[in-house]
């Protein structure tokens, strides 16, 4: 996912500067997007020295306009503030941010406060996507040199304010713990007792980074700093937002795209004790009270009924079948290497595979909310958003309100996934908002977030493949056919009618395989597509490793061996396969199962930088139940640098792919949702949870991303480990259990 195309950044001197803070105390600016990563080049100017010399003067209530792309505050008592553009949704960046910061400046990490970035699009836009934005699994990888360069910057300062207050060369000086010292005389001082003085200073021109074999934290397995104010109920999440006098609104959108309201019984409602207001916008009604509780029964009471308007026929069985005519037409080219199409009308082997993957709610456990006090001079909002600068900017257009009056106060999200990368329940809210007076927090119930989500596009994938005489691939065609979130989400990301996210993992594939040609072909329909947790590779991995597991079965080749010949020329990919290979005891039977068939079926992936491969164990009942057992999880993502992160990353994001694999859809009959709570849009339960073993591959190479690729590895494991169980192979998702029924 990114968000605009890119342009170099040439002038170090706007990288970093030096200055005091009002009250006293050290403050470092600097650029997220460094000297030698690169901007947005529909961004505004970075800041002028001019501008990043106000921010080191300015009051440290980040106030708009003076604040660098960010910036870090050392006080008088040692005590290290970050400005954090990124946002906490589990993912555990408030951890593994801080532990960039304090490797290179020498501090422990408790020393280190966070403070939440205001909405800034220009200021605080990240370096890999080109916005204010949280996703991609871009946060350690775009802060990676930025956050050290930082860190590094603010410590070269203060150890040469030591050096000049003892009339030392800065040589013979070091830095840790949050202290500078003096070997030769025992003499140390504390990075408190220092800043006032290298507030006076320059910045350096040039900042040495440590070596990895220097790391004290990277690397280093660290608590999570948010875990105990989440156990101890001290986190706050956008839901948990009180004001004095707040309203608290429960809503109801139409059932069906693009319907309005028909009718709606007030005068019940109101009566209903607690109902304080009933508000009406086109499409969609709330009902503001004392409470929820009153809110909910006050929205029973009113029993809204809608006209359903265009869409009310909308199905699944039509709107697959106009995908799948859509999937036989020629495509926009995304790789295109050698001849496919003349390859395989040569002789030898030819398959053909048709893979079908469903649309998915992403069902966050935090349903969405967003308070609102909005007013004749300024609107304030009170949520938890992976993108508040577009929460800001579509505030200020529906409000017609500045920009810089519209204040975004983030919090924690309740999980994100995808979904708060939108702002549709934001402005929902703030369009209701301009209809009364004083503060309104509105929550939409789990049934309607899960009927009004914005859903993972249904893909339609069609393969062609042709062996050669030693069974290996020696072409390949991929057509990708599905709905183009970047096209409304980020347009100037398409390049050749190509929507770079709908094939990642399969354009690029890590396999050495002659010819080969990707195709997309954008189809839409009145169902409403948003990223969800991987979107292109959570689809193309399943298809790709979904037809390699075929076409090793129809060569006869045990399918991690036939992977390990694919993957000769990428030795981080041949790496993971190797580790999950012996981790897993490959090759080795499985223990048997009274009255169930098992296996054991394997993955490999390239995606957000990351290289993976996962082995399933499964087993199949008379039934047709599947059962995971044991995920074994082999990872090189680069520098690692909080190995308890990426463990519960890849554990959690493995949960989620399962649960999609296993049971996840959303279907439509009527223009109407089918699914409406964890009833009927199940979730995995922990005592479904399969035994998952993750063994992180020791590397110094950068950062690749880890919020994602656990999804997307996990359900083609499980399938062909089906197939080695049953004999059957599944090409669409969820799986059909029924259809595994033993005869």
């Amino acid at each position: 996912m990114r968000l605009a195309d890119t342009t170099p950044l040439t002038s170090r001197r706007r990288f970093l500067q030096v200055g005091a803070a009002t009250g006293g105390g050290l403050l470092i600016g600097f650029s997220l997007f460094g000297c030698e990563q690169k901007k947005p080049a529909d961004r505004k100017t970075p800041p002028s020295e001019k501008a990043v010399g106000a921010a080191a003067t300015a009051e440290t209530n980040r106030a708009p306009g003076l604040a660098p792309n960010a910036f870090i505050r050392i006080d008088r008592d040692g005590l290290v503030t970050l400005i954090m553009h990124k946002v906490e949704m589990g993912q555990g960046t408030f951890t593994s941010m801080p532990m960039l910061l304090a490797e290179e400046l020498g501090v422990d990490l408790a020393k280190v406060r966070l403070e939440q970035a205001p909405a800034d699009n220009n200021l605080y836009s990240d370096p890999m996507l080109g916005g204010q934005v949280t996703g991609g699994s871009t946060s350690v990888r775009g802060a990676w040199k930025p956050l050290r360069e930082a860190g590094a910057a603010a410590r070269s300062v203060l150890v040469s304010a030591a050096a000049q207050t003892w009339q030392v060369d800065a040589s013979t000086l070091t830095a840790a713990n949050g202290a500078v010292t003096h070997a030769a005389t025992g003499r140390t001082l504390g990075y408190g007792e220092l800043v006032d003085a290298a507030a006076k200073l320059p910045a350096p021109k040039n900042v040495k980074l440590k070596d990895a074999a220097a790391f004290t934290l990277i690397g280093k397995a660290h608590k999570r700093l948010d875990s105990p104010d989440k156990t101890n109920g001290k986190a706050l999440f956008g839901i948990d937002a009180r004001l004095p006098n707040m309203g608290i609104a429960t809503v109801a959108a139409s059932p069906v795209a693009g319907g309005k309201l028909a009718s709606a019984d007030e005068a019940k409602a109101m009566a209903v004790k607690g109902v304080r207001q009933v508000l009406k916008i086109d499409g969609a009604v709330a009902v503001v009270a004392d409470h929820m509780w009153a809110a909910k029964q006050g929205l029973a009471a009113l029993a809204p009924t809608w006209d359903d308007g265009p869409n009310k026929a909308m199905a699944s069985g039509a709107l697959v079948a106009d995908m799948m005519a859509a999937s036989k037409k020629p495509g926009a080219v995304a790789q295109n290497k050698g001849d496919a199409i003349k390859s395989l009308g040569q002789a030898g082997r030819k398959l053909d595979a048709v893979y079908e993957l469903p649309y998915l709610a992403h069902a966050t456990m935090e349903p969405m909310n967003c308070t609102v006090d909005l007013r004749a001079d300024g609107c304030d909002l009170w949520v938890g958003t992976q993108v508040p600068s577009l929460a800001q900017g579509a505030t200020a257009k529906l409000t017609g309100l500045p920009l810089e009056k519209v204040k975004v106060h983030n919090f924690y999200l309740g999980g994100g996934f995808g979904r708060r990368l939108e702002v549709d329940y934001v402005t929902q809210a703030v369009s209701f908002a301009k209809l009364m007076k004083g503060p309104v927090k509105f929550i939409w119930t789990r049934e309607e977030d899960i009927q009004h989500d914005m859903y993972r596009p249904y893909y339609v994938d069609r393969l062609s493949a042709r062996l050669d005489a030693k069974g290996m691939p020696a072409a390949w065609f991929h057509r990708v056919t599905g709905s183009s979130i970047m096209a409304r989400f980020a347009p100037a990301a398409m390049k050749d009618g190509v929507d770079p996210d709908a094939v990642e993992g399969a354009r690029e594939l890590q396999y050495t395989i002659p010819d080969m040609r990707v195709e997309y072909v954008r189809h839409e329909s009145p169902v409403a597509t948003a990223f969800w947790r991987g979107v292109g590779p959570t689809h193309n991995v399943f298809v790709v490793e979904s037809f390699v597991d075929e076409l090793a079965f129809a060569a006869r080749q045990d399918p991690l061996a036939y992977r390990r010949q694919l993957s000769a020329k990428s030795p981080r990919l041949l790496r993971v396969l190797n580790l999950a290979a012996e981790k897993s005891g490959w090759g080795q039977p499985l223990k048997p199962i009274a009255g169930r068939r098992v296996g054991r079926g394997v993955s490999a992936q390239f995606a957000f930088g990351s290289f993976m491969a996962q082995v399933a164990e499964v087993s199949v009942g008379a039934d047709g139940e599947v059962r995971v057992h044991r995920v074994v999880c082999a990872l090189d993502c680069g520098q690692v640098v909080n190995p308890d992160t990426v463990v519960a990353q890849m554990e959690g994001g493995i949960v989620f792919g399962l649960t999609a694999a296993l049971w996840g859809q959303v279907t439509f009959d009527k223009g109407r949702v089918q699914q409406s709570n964890f009833g009927d849009y199940r979730m995995m339960r922990i005592n479904e949870a399969p035994k998952v073993e993750v063994h992180i591959v020791a590397s110094t190479d950068e950062p690749g991303g880890i919020g994602e690729p656990g999804t997307a590895a996990i359900s083609p494991a499980v399938t062909n480990a089906v197939f080695a169980a049953t004999g059957k192979r599944i090409r669409k998702l969820p799986i059909d259990q029924a259809a595994l029924k033993k005869a």
